[in-house]
């Protein structure tokens, strides 16, 4: 099993590309279910998730494609042709990897009718259930049902009739569902309290680009009118929001000087903002983002929300930079209630943190120490890397699985930068 080898203390400077978000691209991948023409993904990011997002793909019908790219492109481009349908069923072996695979409920039903989809695994940080998925597809016409860790949904006649749907709390993954399942309805759909994050915005305007016709993008309410069916299109994946949050943090935590490209500034307010608030110096370009620290970081109070809010995706990464403020910070978690496993692993390097329920006080310390740790989940994982890029002596990342989920070449994005980072195996 591979571990990240790091040892600290090294300031970064420099350059460094962000990729096609994960998030996005796990929500663009399974439209092309949705019609039998091909889509055609570019600045796909070279993830675990995306390349076992693309099994399941084949495993319903689709075939994949990638073309070639040059050696210094971060981003890879795939083509997805499901010209038909060999299977309606999303069988557990590959559900269970992770929690996205669920995405597929709404195109399949939409495409053929039916669909049979099992219970998501993914990172174990709280309990996310998907009743909300399943509420807003009836509300749109599906009938579903629920047996031996299956979901079953069909679509009487064939095909959905379209309705409204008001989100009691927001839900990203659900918003994505019902859009997806919606574009080829009967009639008119109205999703209230829809997500507003910028990976939804992706997603409508790739489906927009497919032919669907959907108002209110970016907006609280989404309006849908269903079309009789979806063609094909080439869109590219947005640029990764947290990716480029995780790295503003490892220039902060090491007090360096590094220049994002390939990145939105309007995606990242709130992770912006909050930098700004601890002292470090954020100058927005068109695509750009510099990040630069030189002098002690200032503690902070921060709580996760829905965007435009503080994302609950970045709120691991701030703690360990916020491990090195003068002062206590306060994080209160109010997405996931499990989502401080990484924790007791930041305390093997020197950090004090103290949680009580959903809260977490961080207080800074002179100097954190190199150790050996254990990621627990993606973005816990990246939380290690950080603290160990600001600690003495050299730490450990262990089942860097974790890391291979989410983070594209996160080596050689870091040692260009000047970090002394390496991957070694165990065997």
């Amino acid at each position: 099993m591979d571990r990240i080898l790091i040892r600290g203390g090294n300031r970064l400077s420099g350059t460094l590309p962000i990729s096609g978000a994960k998030n996005a691209a796990l929500t663009l991948l399974p439209c092309a279910l949705l019609t039998d023409e091909p889509l055609t993904l570019r600045n796909l990011p070279r993830l675990a998730d995306v390349d076992s997002f693309g099994h399941l793909l084949n495993q319903l019908g689709a075939s994949t494609a990638i073309e070639g790219s040059r050696p210094e492109d971060f981003g890879r481009v795939m083509t997805i042709r499901a010209g038909k349908l060999t299977s309606t069923e999303a069988p557990y072996d590959i559900v269970r990897k992770m929690r996205a695979s669920i995405l597929v409920l709404g195109p399949i039903l939409a495409r053929a009718g039916e669909a049979r989809v099992s219970l998501p695994g993914g990172c174990a940080i709280g309990n996310r259930p998907i009743d909300l998925h399943l509420k807003a597809l009836e509300a749109i016409g599906a009938e579903l049902e629920m047996s031996a860790g299956y979901v079953t949904a069909r679509a009487p006649g064939g095909r959905l009739s379209g309705g409204r749907y008001s989100f009691p709390i927001v839900s990203v993954g659900a918003t994505e569902n019902v859009v997806m399942a919606a574009v080829t309805a009967k009639g008119s759909s109205r999703i209230e309290n829809a997500a507003r994050e910028p990976e939804i915005v992706d997603l409508c305007r790739c489906l927009v680009a497919m032919g669907a016709q959907i108002e209110g993008i970016g907006s609280e309410t989404l309006e849908i009118e269903g079309v009789e069916r979806l063609h094909g299109a080439t869109y590219a994946v947005m640029p990764d929001r947290i990716e480029a949050g995780s790295y503003a943090c490892a220039a902060a935590i090491t007090g360096g000087d590094i220049e994002l490209t390939n990145v939105d500034p309007n995606d990242m307010g709130a992770t912006l903002d909050a930098l700004r608030e601890a002292g470090v110096t954020v100058v927005e370009g068109k695509r750009s983002v510099r990040v630069s620290a030189s002098g002690p970081l200032q503690p902070l109070t921060l709580s996760t929300a829905p965007f435009p809010g503080f994302a609950t995706d970045m709120q691991a990464q701030f703690m360990a930079m916020l491990c090195k403020a003068e002062g206590a910070s306060v994080l209160t978690e109010t997405i996931f209630e499990n989502r401080y496993m990484h924790v007791p692993e930041l305390a093997r390097m020197g950090a004090d943190i103290q949680v009580r329920g959903r809260t977490a006080v961080v207080r800074g310390v002179d100097r954190l120490v190199g150790a050996p740790v254990m990621a627990t989940d993606l973005r816990a994982s990246m939380s290690l890397i950080l603290a160990g890029l600001a600690a003495e002596g050299e730490t450990a990342v262990s089942r860097v699985y974790h890391l291979d989920r989410g983070y594209e070449r996160l080596e050689e994005k870091l040692s260009a930068v000047g970090a002394d980072i390496e991957r070694a195996s165990d065997g």
